[in-house]
């Protein structure tokens, strides 16, 4: 099995297990991927998602070119090959539930290209991305070239884009590409996971739906932001909060 999941309490991780190939995406993989992240998000019990590698030092190298060039003649094979890669990105970033990705080694084209979609990144100092389409003259997608700007604005794009050079884990971090460098990417994502999943679900799937709205170009409220933020008040979250806070317990969400 090269994609797997794995459920535990609030936290479920979602594994790439193919080290032999770097990790690298089959189309079965690309198509299995949806299926596997839509079963975590549609699982009440599961708060938080960790996209990492079973296998240490490597994250993804993306694509696998081998196949990918081998079908890339075959007009209907791109086809397929090009909407499952479509339907695994847009499917993640618009994923209803916080996904992390705990990132140790390389991460470079659609294997960056998941990264981005994710919430969060924590990657090992030893990790390295790229996103390398100049290196196979072909073009990035509007989608995930926007998910892109959206982490490292548009001039720090189009230099990962333009040169397809490799950066090092401080440099990522340095320009947003990254969230937190850690020794342990996995433990560190699991407490991050942790954390979050102890929060009100109901004020983080609210509050990932309204960063959505604003990454999709909304700069002001509307009646649907106006009643999420007014419904808030009357929810059992907010309930529970306040109790909690009165009788200095933590909140039992």
């Amino acid at each position: 099995m090269t994609l797997r999941l794995e459920k535990d309490g609030a936290i479920a991780r979602l594994s790439i297990d193919r080290a032999e190939k770097r990790n690298a995406f089959t189309q079965v993989m690309w198509e299995q991927f949806p299926v596997l992240l839509g079963d975590a998000m549609a699982d009440d019990a599961i708060k938080v998602l960790i996209l990492h590698s079973a296998a240490p030092g490597i994250f993804s190298a993306g694509a696998d070119i081998a196949e990918f060039g081998a079908g890339a003649l075959d007009p209907d094979w791109r086809t397929r090959n090009q909407a499952a890669i479509a339907r695994a990105q847009i499917e993640l970033a618009r994923a209803p539930k916080p996904v992390i990705a705990a990132i140790d080694g390389v991460c470079v084209g659609g294997g960056c290209g998941l990264a981005i979609a994710c919430d969060m990144r924590v990657a090992s100092a030893t990790s390295r991305f790229g996103i390398t389409p100049a290196k196979l003259g072909l073009v990035y997608s509007l989608h995930d070239t926007k998910l892109l700007v959206d982490l490292v604005g548009p001039a720090q794009a189009k230099r990962i884009l333009f040169t397809a050079q490799l950066l090092d884990a401080a440099e990522a971090a340095r320009i947003g590409l990254v969230e937190i460098i850690a020794a342990d990417p996995l433990g560190e994502a699991m407490a991050l996971a942790t954390t979050i999943a102890e929060a009100s679900s109901h004020s983080v799937r609210e509050t990932k739906k309204i960063v959505r709205r604003i990454l999709d170009g909304q700069a002001d409220d509307d009646s649907e932001t106006q009643a999420l933020f007014a419904g808030a008040f009357t929810g059992a979250d907010f309930q529970e909060g306040v109790s909690a806070f009165l009788e200095k317990r933590k909140a039992r969400f």
